[in-house]
């Protein structure tokens, strides 16, 4: 198609095209100007060599891709024309240049790839040594929780044998709380590039008690309910240890996790989980077991009772500190420890003194009282709780969780050479299936779509599998008959 005559005279149509072909120096001001001869060149068609020139540039990306209104070809026309200043031997110059400068596309891919590879194995290489660090730390934060917790619960069973007073030892263990905050600090001051004074630092993590930092009110309504039932957890811990022996204690303990994802769906509205609640089901079928377990009697019935209610305040502390206070970093967490420690030496302190003096946890003099199995009580649990609240910056929390199930085998060894328990095939399952619920309670969030996904691979690779030997045995077909082929036509001739 071509440029058709303007029906307004050939005079006027030989100026609109002679200003069709002016440079770029005295273009129109405006598109309305020649607004109408460019419609009639809305029909414009362009040569094939001209739209390979004009390739690299943007005007024929444009013309290609814009939408085909009034506007949008007054615009393509404008830029093939001239008026934008475009000069088709510049692209094509551009062009030139540019595959001057860039090399080969094969070799800039092997380069890329030689790269991007070197690249893969070094990340390869640093998530693999983060990994194996990770799981190096792991095993040792699991032997340390699964000692210090088998060891503090020992040391409190031979402690008793001496010293009859479990609040009392709660109360002298929960005093060395205060330490978590000085231990963190110096952990900061060798660890940490800025260094902050004490002062500095305190302030920091006083934010995790609000704008205020920690008042007299908040520390009331935030730490004294926490700092009771911390106390309460491990006196009725304690107190359990006094009438069933160790084995029963620390794997009825192990119900805690079921009991915080209960109490997490119903009041916190997490997630709900099948496995979880079967995890659930198989603790509290355990609990039934270990009490029938020994005949119903009522020293391991009140013993019994005593390890759910310590595990149920132990869910109810964490819940409640999730609830009211969140997640919290180690500095903050460290801090709230200490202030629990505080707590407990201002309003804890006249209970033990009031059970001395009505004794109902008495002794003699303080000649009597073993000191040094109090403070390894209280080391060992003072270490137990700092592995569990800060063994997560060195690795992962599942393992972490895994030496408090450990525990059991350990104080079912020690209680087999030191004790008189008996291992019958009740207390056995029990056992068996309260480690199995904490164990599924172990799993995450997302298990079932890791399981779903591994089961699709492993099924595609089967597939794949399947007809590549299929094509192994028929591709062996056709050479066969390609070979028998030129005989035959050889007796045919």
């Amino acid at each position: 198609m071509g440029i058709r005559e303007f029906p307004n005279g050939s005079a006027r149509g030989k100026a609109a095209t002679l200003g069709m072909r002016r440079s770029p120096d005295v273009s129109p001001r405006r598109l309305s100007d020649i607004s109408p001869q460019l419609r009639q060149l809305k029909y414009l068609v362009v040569d094939e060599a001209i739209k390979e020139d004009l390739k690299w540039s943007r005007s024929v990306e444009d013309l290609t891709s814009a939408s085909v209104g009034l506007t949008s070809i007054e615009e393509r026309i404008l830029r093939i024309t001239g008026y934008y200043g475009y000069q088709p031997w510049a692209a094509s110059y551009k062009r030139d240049e540019r595959s001057r400068e860039s090399p080969a596309p094969a070799e800039a891919q092997m380069q890329a790839g030689a790269e991007g590879g070197g690249r893969v194995s070094r990340c390869c290489w640093k998530c693999s040594v983060t990994q194996l660090k990770k799981i190096f730390w792991g095993v040792a934060v699991v032997l340390g929780v699964c000692s210090s917790w088998s060891g503090s619960t020992q040391l409190a069973k031979l402690t008793f044998k001496k010293f009859d007073a479990p609040f009392t030892l709660t109360w002298f263990a929960t005093n060395w709380n205060f330490l978590f905050f000085p231990l963190y600090y110096l952990g900061h001051v060798f660890k940490s590039a800025e260094k902050q004074s004490p002062k500095q630092r305190y302030r920091e993590c006083c934010r995790f008690f609000g704008d205020n930092g920690l008042t007299l009110k908040v520390f009331f309504t935030k730490a004294a309910p926490f700092g009771v039932l911390w106390t309460l957890t491990n006196y009725l811990y304690l107190h359990a240890i006094k009438k069933i022996n160790t084995t029963d204690v620390s794997v009825l303990f192990c119900c805690n996790k079921a009991f915080v994802f209960l109490l997490s769906w119903i009041v916190l509205r997490d997630r709900f989980m099948g496995v979880r609640i079967v995890a659930a089901i198989f603790a509290i079928a355990g609990i039934v077991m270990m009490t029938y377990a020994d005949g119903f009697h009522s020293h391991s019935v009140i013993g019994i009772a005593l390890v759910v209610g310590s595990a149920s305040m132990s869910a109810l502390y964490k819940v409640l500190f999730k609830l009211l206070l969140g997640s919290a970093k180690f500095g903050e967490a460290a801090l709230f420890l200490s202030v629990l420690a505080v707590f407990n030496v201002l309003f804890v302190t006249c209970i033990p003194v009031i059970l001395y003096f009505t004794k109902v946890e008495y002794w003699s003099s303080f000649a009597v009282v073993p000191w040094g199995n109090l403070c390894g009580f209280s080391i060992l649990l003072l270490t137990f709780n700092i592995l569990l609240n800060f063994g997560i910056a060195i690795t992962y929390p599942t393992l972490i969780s895994l030496g408090i199930v450990l525990s059991v085998p350990v104080n079912a060894v020690v209680d087999h050479y030191t004790s008189e328990i008996v291992f019958n095939s009740v207390r056995v399952i029990a056992i068996v299936i309260i480690g199995l619920g904490f164990l599924l309670l172990l799993l995450p969030e997302e298990w079932d779509v890791w399981v779903i996904k591994l089961l699709t691979r492993l099924k595609v690779r089967k597939k794949e599998e399947i007809p590549e030997g299929n094509g192994d045995i028929t591709s062996g077909l056709p050479n066969k008959s390609r070979r028998t082929r030129p005989s035959m036509s050889s007796f045919a001739h």
